[in-house]
């Protein structure tokens, strides 16, 4: 009994005639599109990942920012 993957799932519910080919070994004509839209998924997913980094750089600085912010009006309250 074969195993079916939620990935073929996937597959087979967008393009049944492309599942089939799959299914058949048949590989597409379009080898450098594919690879072309391969390349540019990488490089996208490589810039999600740096924004979601920089998003939580930027959170980190202005929660230590604040923190300080109340540290030193805390510290001119009493100290002052």
């Amino acid at each position: 009994m074969k195993i079916i993957r939620a990935s073929e799932v996937g597959s087979y519910l967008y393009c049944r005639r492309a599942w089939w080919y799959r299914q058949q070994g048949i590989k597409p004509g379009n080898q450098a599109e594919m690879s072309a839209g391969t390349e540019l998924h990488r490089q996208h997913g490589r810039s999600v990942l740096a924004s979601d980094f920089q998003r939580g750089l930027a959170w980190l600085l202005l929660l230590s920012a604040l923190i300080l912010l109340a540290w030193f009006g805390v510290e001119s309250l009493i100290g002052g």
